[in-house]
C-alpha cells in the first residue's frame, strides 16, 4: 500500500467510473476507517456499496457521477463547525480509499433525498455533502492550482513574495499539500496565515462550499507539515 502522502500528490478528482463493483475486503477496511474516523470526528458517515439513484440527477448525469457504483454521505449533528469536520475527517478517508488503489470525488451536487434513503440522517443531524467511490475509467488529472504567494500570508505581512522569503520549509511544504487539496470548483478560497508565535491559522474567504474545503485543506496542511492549524 502507498503513503498517505503519496496516496495525496497521486490523488485526482474522477467524474467517470468502471462497471465494476468494489471488493468485498476492500469494502470492510473502508467501513473500519469509516467507524474510526466517526468516533474521533464526532460525525455519521455512512458507506453505500450500491449508490442507487444518489448521483443520478441531471447535473450529475451530465458530469458522469451517475456512474460512481458506490457512495459515501457524509451528515453529522448540526453545528457552527459541521461542514469543515466534515471536510477534515472525509479527506483523511478520501486518501485512504485512494491507498486501497480506488477513486473518488467530492460531491455537492446529488440528490440529498435518495441520499438519505439510502442513510438516513438522525434526528438533529444533517447531510452535507458526498463522495462518489469506485474504480475510474482514468485516474484522474491535475487542476491549475493558485501560487504559494496567492494563499499565504507570513508574520502578519500581505506581500506574498516578502512572505515566501520569510517562511520556514514545514511552512512551506504545507501550504504545497494544501495546494494539492480539491476544493469546489477549484476556488482555492483560502488562506493561511502563520503567525509570529509560530502558530498556524487557516482564513474561510468564502465561496460554494468553502467551509468543507477549509476542512481538507486544513488536513493536507498538517499533513504536509506535520504542524497543527487552527
Amino acid at each position: 500500500m502507498i503513503s498517505e502522502k503519496e496516496a495525496m500528490i497521486q490523488r485526482h478528482s474522477v467524474r467517470n467510473y468502471l462497471d465494476k463493483k468494489i471488493e468485498e475486503d476492500k469494502i470492510a477496511l473502508i467501513q473500519e476507517k469509516i467507524g474510526e474516523l466517526n468516533k474521533e470526528g464526532s460525525l455519521n458517515i455512512h458507506f453505500s456499496e450500491d449508490a442507487g439513484k444518489t448521483f443520478r440527477s441531471f447535473l450529475s448525469r451530465m458530469s458522469g457521477l451517475g456512474s460512481a457504483p458506490s457512495a459515501i454521505i457524509c451528515s453529522g449533528a448540526d453545528s457552527d463547525d459541521l461542514e469543515q469536520r466534515v471536510g477534515y475527517y472525509g479527506e483523511k478517508l478520501v486518501l485512504y480509499i485512494q491507498q486501497l488503489g480506488l477513486n473518488t470525488c467530492w460531491v455537492g451536487m446529488f440528490s440529498r433525498k435518495q441520499a438519505e434513503k439510502l442513510m438516513p440522517a438522525e434526528n438533529g443531524e444533517r447531510t452535507v455533502i458526498a463522495i462518489a467511490v469506485g474504480y475510474g475509467e482514468t485516474q484522474g488529472k491535475a487542476r491549475k492550482t493558485k501560487s504559494f504567494e496567492d494563499v499565504t500570508e507570513v508574520f502578519g505581512d500581505a506581500d506574498g513574495a516578502k512572505g515566501a522569503e520569510q517562511a520556514p520549509d514545514w511552512f512551506r511544504e504545507g501550504v504545497e499539500a494544501a495546494l494539492l487539496a480539491p476544493t469546489a470548483m477549484n476556488q482555492q478560497k483560502f488562506t493561511i496565515c502563520l503567525n509570529k508565535d509560530g502558530s498556524v491559522e487557516l482564513i474561510d474567504n468564502g465561496g460554494v462550499f468553502s467551509r468543507v474545503d477549509l476542512g481538507i485543506v486544513k488536513y493536507h496542511f498538517e499533513l504536509g507539515s506535520g504542524h497543527k492549524a487552527l
